[in-house]
């Protein structure tokens, strides 16, 4: 057939593009496949409109199509015309109810917590699950259309959750249910953990249980590739108060969680619907808060569009400007009514005697004094609105800009990151990203479009970490540049988030390796010395080299990342000092840390200086050398701390007895015991015994330097007892840290200090 025009644009479907905008010019390709608007049409119609119209779209490429030469052939035999109206008759019906045969999967994900065997108890454990969830999603009156269970036990639990469209039938419902179960075992064969959304219903499930979690992972963004005909600006405007206005409907006035909407619209402005829906196990807060994140989405990418939609496992939401629920609308949205001047009056014209001078004069004067006060305070009202706005949009940027100095305010601006651009690097801070979490809140992994991967810290709505402590680790980090510390790279402060994004560190932190004993034989000796001098080189760079003085106040195992080659980057410095000048100590009525890492002085009288940092420092050698917890108890029935343990070794002559078993003796001797005897110096009770950070450099650099004998370690016990002790009872763990609240001392064992609190970073 040789090629002809065709009326009507050549369209570019998306996954967003839907059945009303397809009909005409899919029915019109059916007919005239050559016309330049329709070539590669079938490689652009999602799967889910072809379900529509596959019998006709197969029919017609594989017998010859109508012979019409030119647009305007004025002929059609009748077995066309017969074809074309069945072709309109079967797209209404296909159209017109959502009780329609369930069509393709709109998306899947397959997830990546591992895979399970044919025949497995976990594939069993599957099986029942699909048909709990099926059954439950259809047998239930209170909660029709939605399901969610759990088959099984660790380490082959499996967890499930199915939610049909509130407008569909039980027919529609069954169907689609049924045939996610079959698609989803082909799509994702033998992953353990999957999501797919229909048009009617999605499925979920897993070998995490997530059902207790409202968290909104895996959204799907799908959007119409035409734009409508009127402004933007308006149409966006009009759409975010349809969507809200839904929203509020579903979260606070309907138990199935579901509400459809309809703006009534006048001239050729067009009629926008919505939909939205959460799981009806969410509260109402809950609910309202997820759709709400949705909804915030859209300008980013929708603005202008004909249509579009986010998926997600525990709320979705989607417009339209042509009907595509069933029934009518739950909610009615009438157009925001503005206050407009009344029409002016019919006035019927006679003659008059003209005013005199002195009236006029005072008629002006009137309408002056009554005018004028009215316009001024309407601008005094607008003008209190607008910085109320402007206040309430910057809420959580504005601390950032309270800085006195212009060049800290560039350096803040330059790592701010858009929330979008992070939620697609998380995948929407998906569970299966989540690195750890700690007091202050959860740290994901994420890749930027650019293909760097990141960590992103989220920090917690009830975190204690503020926006001043937030500000203050900020422009900290901007400044710091050294190979052994974790490199601040962005900080984004949108919608009541708080995320600082930091480079991915690959092998996570020095605790999971060291304290675990299938992994601690990675860490040889060559390693573990790397380690140990790699920590020495950043802390120096903290507390002399860096462009401000800095206190870290919590180093520990878990705030020591290592890269792929094992080489140590410090963590974590929201609870470290700022310094000004030459002052490197104070102190604090706020002790923060963590126990076993803390310094005496720190942590009973809230004296903290460089010197607690090189305390802590010690200990963690230690921990590098001997593998052991400060807080583990070891070989007797009497508590035995880290320091205790190594300080009677050291002192009887068996210090070789110390280092990690997992070494195998195959280490330096010398360097080995003279690592001990540097971290010996850094945790004696007296800081000013303690070397600084540059000796200990030095002291790590060569054996050239002579070492001191070091005197017994603070918070030591003699192994034939424990040795009393006073430490202050105003201190109580909040958030993973401590908060000194009061004064008073009450006798208690050291040790009790030395209970590590770990805190994953």
């Amino acid at each position: 057939m040789s090629s002809m025009n065709c009326t009507g644009p050549r369209l570019h479907y998306s996954v967003g593009q839907y059945h009303a905008h397809l009909s005409q010019n899919l029915l019109l390709c059916l007919y005239l496949p050559n016309c330049l608007c329709c070539r590669g049409i079938d490689t652009q119609v999602p799967n889910s409109i072809k379900t529509h119209f596959s019998t006709y779209i197969f029919a017609f490429t594989s017998q010859n199509s109508p012979n019409l030469n030119t647009p305007s052939n004025p002929t059609m035999k009748f077995p066309q015309l017969t074809i074309l109206l069945f072709s309109i008759f079967i797209l209404f019906l296909s159209l017109s109810s959502p009780t329609a045969e369930a069509a393709d999967a709109l998306y899947q994900t397959c997830g990546s917590t591992g895979n399970f065997t044919a025949n497995s108890t976990y594939a069993a454990n599957l099986e029942t699950l699909f048909t709990n969830l099926t059954n439950g999603a259809t047998n239930s009156t209170r909660n029709f259309g939605f399901a969610k269970s759990s088959v099984g036990s660790v380490p082959n639990l499996v967890s499930g959750l199915v939610l049909c469209r509130g407008d569909v039938n039980f027919t529609a419902c069954s169907s689609c249910l049924s045939q996610a179960t079959l698609d989803i075992q082909n799509l994702c064969p033998f992953y353990k953990e999957a999501t797919i959304y229909y048009d009617f219903c999605l499925l979920r499930f897993s070998n995490q249980n997530f059902l207790s979690s409202t968290d909104n992972s895996d959204q799907i963004i799908m959007y119409n590739t035409q734009n409508v005909s009127v402004s933007f600006t308006q149409f966006d405007n009009l759409l975010d108060y349809v969507m809200n206005s839904t929203a509020d409907y579903a979260a606070f006035n309907d138990s199935k969680k579901f509400g459809t909407s309809q703006l009534n619209s006048t001239g050729s402005f067009p009629v926008i619907r919505g939909l939205v829906q959460c799981t009806p196990d969410m509260s109402d807060a809950n609910c309202k808060s997820c759709l709400q994140d949705q909804i915030s989405q859209m300008p980013k990418w929708f603005s202008g569009r004909q249509g579009g939609r986010i998926l997600g496992v525990r709320c979705n939401i989607r417009y339209e400007i042509y009907s595509f629920y069933s029934g009518a609308a739950l909610l009615t949205v009438s157009l925001p009514t503005v206050n407009a001047p009344a029409p002016a009056p019919s006035i019927t014209p006679r003659v008059t005697n003209p005013p005199s001078e002195g009236k006029n004069k005072t008629s002006t004067g009137t309408i002056l004094a009554i005018t004028i006060p009215l316009v001024l305070a309407f601008a005094v009202i607008l003008g209190l609105c607008v910085c109320f706005m402007k206040k309430r949009k910057s809420v959580l940027t504005k601390p950032l800009m309270e800085v006195s100095n212009p060049e800290e305010i560039r350096s803040v601006e330059s790592l701010l990151l858009d929330l979008s651009v992070l939620r697609v690097a998380t995948i929407n801070f998906a569970e299966e990203n989540k690195l750890g979490e700690g007091g202050f809140g959860a740290v994901y992994k994420g890749v930027l479009p650019d293909g760097r991967e990141i960590a992103v810290k989220r920090l917690s709505e009830r975190s204690g970490q503020g926006i001043g402590e937030l500000k203050n680790e900020l422009l900290l980090l901007a400044k710091l540049q050294h190979k052994n510390l974790v490199r601040l790279l962005g900080v984004c402060l949108e919608a009541q988030e708080k995320l600082l994004v930091y480079e991915y560190v690959a092998n996570k932190s020095l605790d999971q390796i060291l304290f675990d004993t299938d992994k601690r034989h990675l860490l040889d000796w060559g390693k573990r010395y790397r380690i140990i001098s790699g920590i020495a080189r950043g802390l120096l760079y903290l507390h002399e080299d860096s462009q401000v003085r800095i206190i870290h106040r919590d180093l520990k195992a878990s705030n020591v990342l290592l890269d792929a080659e094992m080489n140590p980057k410090i963590s974590d410095f929201g609870l470290a000092r700022l310094f000004g000048g030459d002052q490197t100590q104070d102190i604090t009525n706020r002790v923060v840390g963590t126990y076993g890492y803390m310094a005496p002085e720190y942590a009973m009288r809230g004296y903290f200086s460089i010197k607690s940092d090189v305390f802590s420092y010690g200990v963690l050698v230690l921990e590098i050398i001997s593998g052991k917890k400060n807080s583990s108890t070891f070989e007797s029935e009497a508590t035995e701390d880290l320091l205790s343990f190594v300080w009677d070794h050291w002192t009887t002559g068996t210090i070789t007895e110390v280092a990690d078993p997992s070494l195998e003796q195959i280490y330096p001797r010398n360097e080995m015991l003279r690592c001990i005897q540097i971290a010996l110096l850094c945790v004696q009770d007296n800081p000013a015994n303690r070397p600084t950070m540059s000796n200990v450099a030095v002291m790590l650099s060569g054996e050239t330097v002579s070492l001191e004998t070091p005197s017994r370690p603070a918070f030591c016990i003699e192994k034939s007892g424990i040795r009393a002790g006073y430490f202050s009872s105003g201190y109580t763990n909040i958030g993973g840290t401590t908060e000194r609240s009061s004064t008073r001392s009450v006798p208690m064992s050291p040790n009790e200090v030395s209970i590590t609190d770990i805190e994953p970073r």
